[in-house]
């Protein structure tokens, strides 16, 4: 059994979700485990090399976690042919620059979503990816949170017959920053600078919904700024120019309707800070991140509505919960892998730069709905 290095240049991992889902739980988790094995049994090391535009910063992340390789020039880092990789957490206002110019340099590219900020941009940058003959991927982490892959495995077992109805319920509140520090950074809530709820998340939601439920043919959605201002991480005050919270409704081809609610202004009481409510013939199921519970036809109560009378029926009660099939990995671990295996070995892989551009149509589709405050088509990309 042989072992190979793979260099990746990881770019944007100072920030909370390169850093801790990308660098220490994806990339680091793999080295700690001795790589990941190959269909004929070697092994391929994963070798990063981080950048960032803060020497101090990059240095301190690097040797905190043992990673040998930091610099801030990226344009030399492109130039290494062991570094096969080019990977991106950044500002998503930078983000076609910087994957053409890795697309350029000969490099496989892997990154966030968004992969742009509009529709001709995201298509732009595949067809790039695609002409180079460069393996391409984005980050589609939900599909193996271990809630969503219960949801899976009960479509696949035709568990609730005819899906009628899926209800997505995100989001939690986010302080101000004022007299509780926010737990979000402050870009987030600048349009300028590439922030807004529907930007970010419905890029999720569209490839949650494209693999479980549905091809989305219609929707109508309104954006919210709820808070008007808030407090940096400096603790100065600004205008919150991006929205904070969106309101969906998409119509899929199977007949299937999906609400979407995603706020930044809303205090939780469910079971998890995402929940997933699919209503079919046959049953119905209730997913968050990690658990999932399910209410079959023949086990559905019979409430009355009767407002005159206290209710007396528990109706969490009526739910079972899914059992667990085995451990399950870190969702961006998962992935990675499965990048990894694609670009040294050509392991199939679906979820390519071509793929994302469809979160990114959902999300512009989604604001020009709320900007003109009526239903709009969800034309198909020919993905």
């Amino acid at each position: 059994m042989a072992t190979q290095t793979l260099g990746i240049i990881m770019n944007g991992v100072t920030g909370r979700m390169g850093m801790n889902q990308h660098l220490i739980r994806s990339i680091l988790a793999i080295r700690d485990q001795g790589g990941v094995t190959l269909s004929n049994g070697d092994r391929v090391m994963p070798d990063p090399i981080l950048v960032g535009r803060n020497a101090d910063k990059i240095e301190r992340l690097a040797r905190k976690h043992k990673v040998e390789r930091w610099t801030t020039d990226l344009d030399g880092a492109l130039k290494n042919p062991d570094d096969r990789i080019f990977f991106d957490a950044a500002s998503t206002q930078l983000r076609c620059g910087l994957l053409k110019k890795a697309i350029a340099a000969g490099k496989h590219v892997y990154c966030e979503k968004p992969i742009a900020e509009n529709l001709q941009d995201a298509l732009n940058i595949a067809e790039t990816a695609e002409q180079a003959g460069v393996k391409n991927g984005a980050v589609q982490d939900k599909l193996w949170l271990p809630g969503l892959l219960r949801l899976q495995e009960l479509n696949d077992a035709n568990f609730f017959g005819r899906i009628l109805s899926v209800n997505i319920d995100f989001g939690y509140w986010v302080f101000e920053g004022d007299w509780v520090p926010a737990q979000r950074p402050s870009w987030n809530y600048r349009k300028e600078d590439g922030g807004g709820m529907i930007l970010d998340m419905m890029c999720h939601w569209r490839y949650v919904i494209d693999n479980l439920f549905g091809e989305p043919t219609a929707l109508t959605c309104l954006a919210k700024t709820h808070i008007p201002e808030r407090w940096d991480e400096q603790g100065n005050k600004y205008k919150a120019t991006a929205d904070d919270a969106c309101y969906a409704t998409v119509e899929l081809d199977n007949g299937a309707v999906v609400h979407i609610k995603s706020s930044w202004d809303t205090r939780v009481r469910r079971d998890d800070l995402v929940t997933f409510h699919v209503d079919g013939t046959h049953g119905s199921a209730v997913a968050g991140l990690t658990e999932c519970h399910i209410q079959s036809r023949e086990a559905t109560p019979k409430p009355v509505w009767n407002p005159d009378q206290e209710q007396t029926m528990d109706f969490f009660s009526d739910w079972q919960k899914v059992p667990e099939r085995g451990p399950r990995e870190n969702a961006f671990k998962h992935q990675w892998e499965l990048f990894i295996r694609h670009v040294v070995e050509d392991a199939p892989y679906t979820w390519t730069l071509r793929d994302a551009a469809k979160g990114v149509q959902f999300a512009e589709l989604a604001l020009k709905s709320s900007d003109e405050r009526r239903w709009l088509d969800v034309p198909a990309l020919g993905v």
